[in-house]
């Protein structure tokens, strides 16, 4: 008989299907092999599947890793809130928390109509990154980037956010790196759009992890702990963020689109 297993299809930070950034959450007795967990995420085809298992050492509620269609990664903001919106649907209470393996405990509470995630706040540095400039095509205002493969680029404007047309191609060979575009927002406080092509996705719908880059680097510069933000992919999505000492909150809804089983 084929391993049946629950699974969820969620849009994170969306309040309605068809938008925000689609997740894979699947729930585990035990961890299965490495190998088969990349599998599943690529028989998903979502930027990524969350896995959860209950977690045995006390330190958190579960134990959360997550999947692109390739590899497993380090940190997955948008994915961990749909295991919080999942969890707390299905068993009740107003907080959750996640032992991760590389990013430390993560926390998912209730908040309004929606979630709060909190997350590592990810320091970066001014740094060069010419090549990476010629390939997003605009001269950024600043870089900003860090030995985790986070780089951040500063425009002046939302408009020149939304008119970039990156050699995707290129920046795919340049590794793993997430390349975050950023600038003031004209309905929210800052507006940004994240490719990450070396991880298998060209453009993501909304980064979490991106944002807990934003958070910090915006933070200074706007002179204030919390605001707003907007991803300008093709399905958008609308975060709130807060500085609390050396986490970043993120703010947003979840909307569970399809609910059944995998069969494995």
């Amino acid at each position: 008989m084929p391993e049946k297993i629950p699974y969820w299809h969620v849009d994170a930070f969306a309040s309605r299907p068809f938008g925000g950034n689609q997740a894979a959450v699947m729930v585990l007795d035990e961890w299965l092999p490495d190998d088969v967990l990349v599998k599943i995420g690529g028989e998903n085809n979502f930027a990524e599947t969350a896995f959860v298992v209950r977690d045995t050492t006390g330190a958190a509620d579960w134990e959360l890793r997550w999947c692109t269609p390739t590899y497993e990664i380090a940190l997955c903001g948008h994915a961990t809130l749909a295991s919080g919106h999942v969890l707390l649907e299905r068993d009740g209470g107003e907080r959750i928390t996640f032992r991760t393996r590389q990013s430390g405990i993560l926390e998912v509470v209730r908040a309004g109509d929606g979630y709060e995630l909190a997350l590592p706040a990810i320091a970066t540095a001014p740094r060069d990154h010419a090549d990476a400039v010629l390939l997003l095509g605009a001269e950024p205002l600043e870089v900003w980037r860090n030995d985790s493969r986070y780089n951040v680029f500063l425009y002046e404007n939302e408009a020149q956010i939304r008119a970039l047309d990156p050699d995707i191609r290129g920046l795919g060979h340049m590794g793993t790196d997430q390349f975050i575009c950023t600038a003031p927002g004209e309905t929210t406080d800052i507006v940004s759009r994240v490719f990450v092509p070396g991880g298998g996705v060209d453009e993501d719908s909304v980064t979490g992890s991106a944002h807990a880059v934003l958070t910090p680097f915006w933070a200074k510069r706007l002179g204030r702990t919390s605001f707003t933000a907007h991803q300008a992919s093709a399905r958008g999505g609308d975060l709130t963020l807060r500085l609390d000492g050396d986490r970043a909150w993120l703010g947003g809804p979840c909307v569970t689109v399809v609910e059944g089983a995998f069969f494995l």
